[in-house]
């Protein structure tokens, strides 16, 4: 038997209707995710970068993961044409590097450090993790494209993950360090 939402306690408390995309998008906002930059580079040699944090992990075994792009966008074509990707998941100090990305531009790689993976796509240098894919498909997600890659090759480093919630970047507070400050600030 199917139960029915219980109301949150407190200021939103109302559930809203889910076609009010604002509020959808706000309440959406609440689930904190990390950051991620993926490039492609076209046969053509044109290279495409955009941040995301729609980037998901989707099985071990065949390695596989997911990460989405508007249908509008103007780089779909070229990455759906390449048939490949880097994922480059940023660290904490790469905010600049995230919003000079989430940007349009024409040359969004120029003067910005960076390399060609073995697969030929962008990579950056001091990135917490790297995935080189290959596309295996592209989904339908509505208003999005969903992109399933194979992961062939991956690195990583040690550091802290960029995280964005509620429309800003954020750092992350290991629990016992959240609970500590806590304690010493009551």
């Amino acid at each position: 038997m199917k139960q029915p939402l219980k109301p949150l306690q407190g200021a939103a408390s109302d559930l809203a209707e889910a076609h009010d995309p604002l509020a959808l998008r706000r309440a959406l906002g609440k689930f904190a995710t990390g950051i991620a930059i993926v490039t492609t580079e076209a046969e053509n040699g044109k290279r495409e970068g955009l941040t995301i944090n729609s980037f998901a992990s989707v099985s071990l075994d065949p390695p596989l993961v997911l990460w989405s792009l508007k249908r509008e966008a103007p780089s779909i074509e070229t990455f759906i044409a390449s048939g490949k990707f880097i994922i480059n998941i940023l660290s904490a100090d790469q905010a600049d590097l995230s919003t000079h990305f989430a940007r349009p531009q024409e040359d969004k790689f120029a003067d910005i450090d960076h390399a060609p993976g073995e697969n030929g796509c962008p990579q950056f240098p001091d990135c917490l993790a790297q995935f080189e894919c290959e596309t295996v498909d592209v989904l339908d997600g509505g208003d999005h494209a969903i992109f399933l890659g194979k992961v062939n090759k991956f690195a990583e480093n040690s550091g802290m993950p960029l995280i964005y919630s509620e429309g800003r970047y954020c750092h992350i507070l290991p629990v016992n360090q959240a609970a500590n400050q806590t304690a010493r600030s009551a």
